[in-house]
């Protein structure tokens, strides 16, 4: 099936010029695509969707559909800058099927921006973590229903815990001999898993995927102007979301970094990352998830670890890999970092204070 084919589909006015892959997600195929319009060129990004990973698109793009439109309902006259806008079908749907079943959307091209995979500034840590926090504070009055868990239980850490059980007990592949030391450091931590869960805290709508290549900069000022890749917008706890950037954005080294030694908590971007987060959540955090902000970081650090390490003793069968034990590598810079954020836990949580 021809992209040319797939942009005819959607309410774009313009003649196709061509079409390049954008951006550098591992899960949908992205494509920016350029036409003419009144001797002007506008650029869209069509999408198709990973229908094996997301297994009902048609509710993720609902989903994404009402997000998106509660956006441009409060940013108003900022919206075509600082929120998604989806081009609908010309028969008025999110999306569109071609004759082999793809599920494809598109949406307005914000220009002038850019993203980058990893935290290169505190600056970026600020911004991004600012975008983040006002996705969360404009979405807190989302009317019911409630949007569909795209990928049910994603963040629940007693399940994903007891997956791990489970598989230290099967030892499907004769791994779990490779992997004494860390499955003992995930049994020693298992009191973490019920942080947040025990904690009350109210339900909230939630990116869950708050790395930092999901924000758009400004090229020229470097400011935050839109979150992006909302396929895994779902109820949740807020702090799952700044749990995640603490895990992914206060540690420059790679994810799957074979010199532990080069795995810390770097203090300068964690105190970014607060700062900007809190400025744009001040009144909308309730004390309670002030209280924790820290300890979601370590959960959610360690929650990630426990998935690599379950995939590796599984065989490998959810995370690509790249190596032999690239999953046990990767649960290994996690648990590191773990050990460095509870090292550092006072400080943070004097960082926050002093922040709130």
């Amino acid at each position: 099936m021809s992209l040319e084919y797939i942009t005819g589909q959607f309410a774009i006015d313009g003649e196709f010029c061509g079409a390049e892959t954008w951006g550098s997600g591992h899960i949908n195929d992205t494509y920016r695509a350029a036409y003419q319009h009144h001797g002007a060129v506008i650029h869209y990004v069509h999408q198709r969707i990973n229908h094996h990973v997301f297994r009902n698109p048609e509710a993720m793009m609902d989903n994404i559909a009402r997000v998106t439109a509660h956006l441009k309902k409060k940013l108003g006259p900022r919206a075509a800058r600082h929120g998604l806008t989806l081009v609908p079908t010309r028969d008025g749907a999110a999306f569109c099927r071609d004759e082999d079943g793809n599920y494809w959307r598109t949406y307005h091209c914000i220009e002038g921006t850019r993203s980058y995979d990893t935290i290169q500034t505190t600056q970026q840590a600020f911004e991004a973590a600012r975008a983040f926090g006002e996705f969360q504070r404009l979405l807190a009055d989302f009317p019911p229903p409630r949007l569909l868990e795209t990928i049910p239980d994603f963040h629940h850490t007693p399940k994903r815990f007891a997956a791990l059980e489970r598989a230290i007990g099967a030892d499907a592949v004769h791994r779990a001999v490779n992997a004494k030391m860390e499955i003992q450091f995930a049994l020693e931590h298992k009191p973490l898993c019920n942080i947040l869960l025990d904690a009350n805290l109210p339900e909230r709508v939630t990116h869950n995927d708050t790395k930092i290549n999901n924000v758009l900069l400004d090229e020229k000022t470097n400011k935050a102007v839109c979150v992006i890749d909302l396929d895994t917008v779902m109820p949740g706890l807020a702090l799952y979301d700044f749990g995640d950037m603490v895990r992914t954005a206060t540690c420059r080294a790679a994810e799957d970094e074979r010199d532990l030694g080069k795995i810390h908590m770097e203090m300068e971007l964690f105190e970014a990352l607060a700062s900007g987060y809190l400025t744009a959540t001040n009144g909308f955090l309730t004390p309670t998830e002030r209280s924790l902000l820290v300890a979601s970081g370590t959960l959610i650090t360690f929650e990630i670890g426990v998935r690599f390490l379950t995939d590796y003793l599984q065989g490998d069968v959810y995370f690509k890999v790249h190596r032999d034990g690239h999953n046990l590598d990767r649960c290994r810079t996690q648990f590191r970092l773990v050990e460095s954020i509870a090292a550092q836990e006072p400080e943070m949580n004097r960082v926050v204070a002093n922040l709130a």
